[in-house]
C-alpha cells in the first residue's frame, strides 16, 4: 500500500463554506446531508452544474447499481463536470465505485452480457469487480474493520481495527490507489484515492463517530493536501 504524507493545514476552515452533495437521484441523499449538518457544516444537495463547479468541497454519494446510477448521471449531463472537478471530492459507497474506470455491477448474468462492463467516470484507474467473499454471504452487510491504513489526511485519527459499516457485493481490488483495506473472504479496498478524488466503500454517514470523523476530515481538508502537483497519493 502506497504511503501518503500529509501536509500541514494552511488556512482556517469555515464551517459555512460552500459544500455540495451531488444529486445523483439516489435514496440516501438526506442521510448524508444530516450527517454533515450534525458536524456543524452547511451543505446543499444539487445537480446544477455551475453550483457543483463552484463548490469548495463535493460529496458524491450513491446506492443501487452502477448501471442505473451512470444512466442517471449521463441523463443529468454531469459526466464531464464530475471528471473535471479540481476541488476535493469524496465518494460514498457506489459514489466511490463510479469514480473508477468500469464496473460489472448491474449488467446481468445472461450469456450475451458475459464480458460486458459498465463504463464509469474513469477518474481513478481501477475497476470494480464482484467481491470474492470465499463463500461468505453476499452482500457484505454490517460492521467490519480496516486491515491497513495509509498516512493520508482523510484518515487522521483512524486506525487499523476501527469499525465501519459496509453494504456491497462489488469492490475495488487492492492497488496503488488503495488508502485503506478491509477483508471479507478476501482483501479489498475500503478507501481509494487519486489526487483530489477520494472514495470510501463503506458508508461514513452510517458508521457512527468514526464515520463522522472521516466526513469531518474531508470537510476540513486543505486543497493543497490533495492537489495533483503535490504528489501525495
Amino acid at each position: 500500500m502506497k504511503k501518503v504524507v500529509a501536509k500541514e493545514m494552511t488556512k482556517t476552515i469555515d464551517n459555512n463554506s460552500n459544500n455540495v452533495i451531488v444529486d445523483t437521484g439516489c435514496a440516501n441523499l438526506s442521510s448524508v446531508k444530516f450527517a454533515i449538518e450534525r458536524l456543524g457544516f452547511s451543505v446543499t444537495i444539487t445537480d446544477d452544474i455551475e453550483i457543483i463547479k463552484a463548490a469548495d468541497k463535493v460529496i458524491f454519494p450513491g446506492v443501487g447499481s452502477a448501471k442505473y446510477a451512470m444512466k442517471n448521471i449521463i441523463e443529468k449531463g454531469l459526466v464531464a463536470t464530475l471528471q473535471s472537478l479540481t476541488q476535493p471530492v469524496l465518494g460514498f459507497c457506489l459514489g466511490m465505485q463510479l469514480m473508477t474506470r468500469s464496473s460489472t455491477e448491474g449488467i446481468g448474468s445472461t450469456e450475451e452480457n458475459q464480458g460486458s462492463l459498465i463504463e464509469c467516470l474513469g477518474i481513478i484507474p481501477t475497476a470494480i469487480e464482484p467481491l470474492n467473499s470465499q463463500g461468505n454471504r453476499l452482500p457484505h452487510m454490517g460492521w467490519n474493520t480496516l486491515t491497513k491504513v495509509a498516512n493520508h489526511p482523510i484518515l487522521n485519527g483512524i486506525s487499523v481495527d476501527d469499525y465501519f459499516y459496509f453494504v456491497h457485493s462489488f469492490a475495488a481490488p487492492i492497488s496503488e490507489y488503495t488508502l485503506a483495506s478491509c477483508e471479507y473472504g478476501s482483501e479489498f479496498s475500503a478507501i481509494i484515492g487519486k489526487d483530489n478524488f477520494i472514495g470510501c466503500q463503506f458508508h461514513p454517514e452510517r458508521s457512527g463517530a468514526l464515520g463522522s470523523k472521516i466526513i469531518k476530515n474531508f470537510l476540513e481538508l486543505d486543497f493543497t493536501q490533495v492537489k495533483p502537483e503535490s504528489n501525495t497519493l
